[in-house]
Formats: C-alpha cells, sequence, structure tokens
C-alpha cells in the first residue's frame, strides 16, 4: 500500500511517502521552494517524494492529509455563534478548509494526472491525532503516554493520550481558545519579534534574564486541576477576532494576537526595531518558566493517569529544547522520543502512520531512528557543478576528507559539510551543516555577524560524539535530533565557549556511527587532534532555509564568504 502523507495550506507544509508501512522519504516543501515556513500546498515536495519511490500519482492508493476541517465541528459552530467574528475571518476559513478537500485534485493539475485514473482516496486525519501518530507510530515504544502541544489545529491546542501496539486511545484535550502556544506567540510578539517562527529568539533571550515577572504571566495562565490550564483571554484577541493568518502560496503571517490589556503588566510592547533591554531579557525567562510550569503540569498529571516512564511528545511547542531537557529532572519519565519534525511538517508521517496503524490496524514495523529522508546527489552531477562554477577543488579519500577537514576546522575555518540525504525537520544535523571550532571564544560572534546575520544572544548547538556526551554534559541520555538543551559540567565550559550559551547550556545533538558514520568520523578527526569530541554544528543558510541542494550549498557557500565546503568527497576551498 502507498500512502502520500501532507501537511498543506498550512505552515510549514510537507509530503512524504509511506510503502507498505516504511517510511520511504520526507521532504519540507521550504527547503525546494527556498522560502521559509512555506505554507502552502506542497506540490514540489509530494512531486520529489513520488519521483525518489519511481512511482506516479496515480500508484498512490490513500491520499493522507493532517487536517479534518469537520473535526470537533460542534464546539467549531457553537463558537463562532456565540463570538460572531468577521466576515473576512469567516471567508478565510472557508477557502482553507475547501481547499483541505480540493487536495486530490490540485495534485492532479499539478502532476497532469487525470482525476479518473487516480484511484487514492483522501483521508484527513484530526491535526492532534497526526501530531501523537508522527511520535508514537514511530518511536521505539510498544506503549507509552502521548502529549502533543502546540498553537491550535482542527480547535485544539493540547491532546493528551496513551499509545499502545497499532494504536492511541484514551484522548483527552484542551480546545480553543485556550493554548499554550498561543500564549507564547502572543508574548513573542510583544517583545518585538514579529515573524512566524520568532519564538526560538525568545528561548535564546530567555538565558539572559532573570523570571522576575512570574507573578504577571500566572494572571495570564492558570493552571487547572485537571492536569491543564487556561488562558485569561482578556489579554489576547483570538478569542473575539480570531487569528488572521495569512499567506500567498508562502510564508504564512500571523498579525498581532495580544491585546492592549498587556501593556496594563509589562509597559508598552517594543517595536522590532528598537533595542533589547534587560526587561526584555527578564519578560522572555519569565515566559519559558511559565510554559514550562505549564508544560510540566500536563506532564506530570499524564504520567499520574497512566503509570508508565516512557513518554513521545509531539507538535510546535515541542520544539521548544530548553523544557525537553528538564522532563528528567521535573516528571518521573525515563525515556522520552520526540522525533525529528515535531512540529507542524511532522503531522504529514502523522497522518499516513494513522491511516496505516490506527485505522487500517496494521502491525507497526518502522521505527524513525534517523532523520535523513530527503535527496541526495550523485557524485557525477556534483563534480559537473563545481567545474561549471569554477571551483577550486580536490577529491579526497574518505580518511583524508576527514582529516583535512577537522584541520581547517580546528584552524579556525568557517566550513560547510553537506554530505547524504537532506534531514526532515528544522535541524541541521551533520548533512547540510555549518561546522566550526567550538573551542573559539569569538566564534559564535563571527558567526551571528558573518554567516547567520542575526541576534547575538542566539546561541549555537554542539554535535558530540554519543559515547563521550557524558564527560562532558550534566546529563547523558542520547539527543539524536538535537531536541533537549542540557546543562554543560562547569569545569568544561571554558573549553567550548562558543557552544556553552549564557545561562551555561548546550541545545545538542549526539552523534553515533550507526545514524551517521561520517559525520561521527568527522568529530573523531577532531578529536583527535584537539580532545574535544565535539564541534559547532548550525545549519547550512543565512536567512533562507537549510540549503537542500548542492546548488544552494554552492550559492550559500559563495554568498556569506566561507572558507571550505566539503561535498561528498569533493573539498572546496574559497576563491
Amino acid at each position: 500500500m502507498n500512502i502520500l502523507g501532507l501537511n498543506a495550506y498550512h505552515g510549514d507544509s510537507a509530503a512524504c511517502l509511506v510503502v507498505n508501512g516504511k517510511l520511504v522519504c520526507a521532504m519540507e516543501e521550504e527547503r525546494i521552494r527556498r522560502q521559509k515556513h512555506w505554507a502552502g500546498m506542497p506540490v514540489e515536495a509530494a512531486k520529489w517524494c513520488l519521483g525518489y519511490a519511481g512511482l506516479k500519482l496515480e500508484d498512490v492508493d490513500h491520499i493522507a492529509v493532517g487536517r479534518d476541517p469537520y473535526a470537533n465541528l460542534g464546539r467549531k459552530l457553537l463558537r463562532l455563534a456565540g463570538k460572531r467574528p468577521s466576515l473576512g475571518f469567516l471567508k478565510n476559513r472557508l477557502n482553507n478548509a475547501a481547499k483541505i478537500g480540493d487536495v486530490k485534485t490540485e495534485l492532479c493539475r499539478a502532476m497532469g494526472a487525470a482525476p479518473a485514473s487516480v484511484k487514492a482516496r483522501l483521508r484527513c486525519v484530526e491535526h492532534h491525532k497526526a501530531h501523537l501518530a508522527s511520535s508514537f507510530f514511530v518511536s521505539p515504544f510498544d506503549a507509552a503516554v502521548c502529549v502533543s502541544v502546540d498553537g491550535f489545529g482542527d480547535f485544539v491546542s493540547t491532546m493528551r493520550a496513551f499509545g499502545n501496539g497499532s494504536a492511541i486511545h484514551d484522548r483527552d484535550r484542551v480546545y480553543y481558545p485556550h493554548s499554550l502556544g498561543i500564549f507564547y506567540t502572543a508574548l513573542t510578539q510583544f517583545m518585538g519579534f514579529p515573524h512566524y517562527g520568532d519564538e526560538y529568539k525568545v528561548m535564546g533571550l530567555s538565558a539572559a534574564g532573570k523570571p522576575t515577572y512570574m507573578a504577571e504571566m500566572r494572571k495570564i495562565v492558570r493552571l487547572t486541576d485537571d492536569g491543564f490550564f487556561k488562558l485569561d483571554t482578556s489579554y489576547f484577541t483570538h478569542e473575539t477576532k480570531g487569528v488572521e493568518m495569512t499567506w500567498s502560496e508562502g510564508s504564512p503571517s500571523i498579525a498581532p494576537i495580544y491585546s492592549d490589556k498587556l501593556s496594563e503588566l509589562f509597559g508598552a510592547p517594543r517595536q522590532p526595531s528598537e533595542k533589547v533591554e534587560q526587561r526584555h531579557a527578564d519578560m522572555a525567562a519569565s515566559v519559558q518558566a511559565m510554559y514550562e510550569e505549564a508544560f510540566f503540569h500536563i506532564l506530570n498529571a499524564a504520567y499520574d493517569k497512566y503509570k508508565d516512564p516512557r513518554l513521545c511528545l509531539s507538535g510546535g511547542c515541542i520544539q521548544n529544547s530548553l523544557a525537553n531537557g528538564k522532563i528528567y529532572e521535573r516528571t518521573p519519565f525515563r525515556e522520552v522520543y520526540v522525533p525529528p519534525a515535531a512540529y507542524d511538517a511532522g503531522t504529514a508521517v502523522g497522518a499516513a502512520y494513522w491511516l496505516w496503524n490506527q485505522a487500517k490496524n496494521s502491525p507497526r514495523s518502522f521505527v524513525m531512528e534517523s532523520p535523513y529522508w530527503g535527496p541526495q546527489w550523485e557524485e557525477s552531477a556534483v563534480e559537473e557543478l563545481l567545474k561549471r562554477r569554477g571551483l577550486n577543488y580536490t577529491r579526497l579519500s574518505d580518511k583524508d576528507l576527514f582529516e583535512t577537514f577537522a584541520g581547517h576546522v580546528a584552524a579556525g575555518r568557517i566550513t560547510g559539510w553537506f554530505q547524504g540525504r537532506t534531514e526532515w525537520g528544522p535541524r541541521a544535523l551533520g548533512n547540510r551543516s555549518i561546522v566550526v571550532d567550538p573551542r573559539s571564544s569569538e566564534m559564535k560572534d563571527i558567526l551571528n555577524a558573518r554567516v547567520k546575520r542575526r541576534e547575538n544572544f542566539r546561541p549555537f548547538a554542539p554535535s558530540v560524539l554519543a559515547d563521550k556526551a557524558g564527560e562532558w554534559f550534566t546529563e547523558s541520555r542520547p539527543v539524536p535530533f538535537m531536541e533537549k538543551v542540557y546543562g554543560i559540567r562547569e569545569e568544561k565550559r571554558g573549553a567550548i565557549p562558543a557552544v556553552t550559551h549564557l545561562d551555561g547550556t548546550g541545545r545538542l545533538q549526539t552523534v553515533t556511527a550507526s545514524m551517521n558514520p561520517r559525520y561521527y568520523a568527522l568529530i573523531e578527526a577532531f578529536d583527535r587532534l584537539t580532545g574535544v569530541p565535539m564541534v559547532l554544528n548550525t545549519s547550512f543558510n543565512e536567512n533562507e532555509p537549510i540549503v537542500n541542494s548542492p546548488e544552494d550549498a554552492v550559492n550559500c557557500f559563495e554568498r556569506v564568504g566561507m572558507d571550505v565546503l566539503a561535498i561528498g568527497n569533493f573539498l572546496v576551498k574559497s576563491k
């Protein structure tokens, strides 16, 4: 059975292909379109997935979408009747729902297929069910507590359940208008970070502040006896006006969703052009602390209910690696699985597996142990590109490549590392990475100013050999997808200042030879040279989606003035 999974007409649109229960490939549309958070129909990603597998649209049995306009319909209608939203908001919602129902027709049009020849049935899966499935059904656990937390999807912001075998059951939910994602996004906007996905800036800034606004935060978010929470919606506008999200087949944009009442608590909102002051850092620390207070309240209640120490997490809020890294110390959970794409792109995988496992009751036979599900390129195509661009390159053996490249990193050069298949999810995990020396105290500022062109309070991540992580970090449990922040041992912080954040932590990736043998060999070579078993790893991009193709990599390499680039076994030096 061939299932094409989609996240369509929603931020971070994406496609995947599942064949007889095995994930074959997965791809975010933004990597091809080169526009961050692409929110339209993932036509190019779907085309690539089918082409990679040698299939046509006519070969697909089911198209599974991680949205269901009819889910929770009764609650939606009651809300609309009581609040009387604007005609513009209603029109946008109806148009978006209509587009979901028209997905199959749009795919046929884009791929030149006659609708009568396409046998695939369109299956709509409620958003948070798709989130839960994107984690549990591809996890290594035969049973686990399942929790999904995000802004909103199909009128729900949080879902808690228990997964067992091929079923996720006993689901309870937090409905609109209460949402931790809305809380975090609104406060992010209030602090002067208005773009879709800017919440990670608040996470980074929080390390520079103290949670001095907790009394104010607890007026906004109230924990409830059922293990969930409620918002005081007077501090927001989404209950009365809805969430105005717009896009023109491109990046989504969310209009401000905080009300003027927030100014009574925190003073005037910061404008994007204004300087970030200490009060903003303190506010960021307080937002993060309030989120964690509510998040662990949810998790601890879930543990009390199900009494299982295994946990599967999903939803956009689960990109909050600061909170994820504290789960072991603040809850009874002892094993945690977070997929590489916990956010909305992951609902493409979740919708496909909800159909395969839950709806079809098929036995589970796949574990997502790797994040590498995108395209790769033949060596001949890479060399043709390098010749055409007139680049200075040599081809090295594996051993020489790892040692030579590690030498460049140790010498303080800014290097690009492009290997194998593109990562699935928002993190570069050693196949589309910029790699530099973590020992350099200047490297963070150099990268922010010269390459990334971003705020100087933003941290960089270490990729560490998994078997040596415990020597450098306060927690040694694996972090294969860079989904958790751990403390760096105090005596080690001075040795790796470029990846040590202001609060002494690092958002790490633990690297194993089984998951990524080439990246592991590179870090091993760096360890032999320096005695440090890690490198600084940041995404290979410059205010754009992570590079996908060799041409994307070369363009970025030349545009930002990087020093060295490895594409496969070809080593390129700047002119």
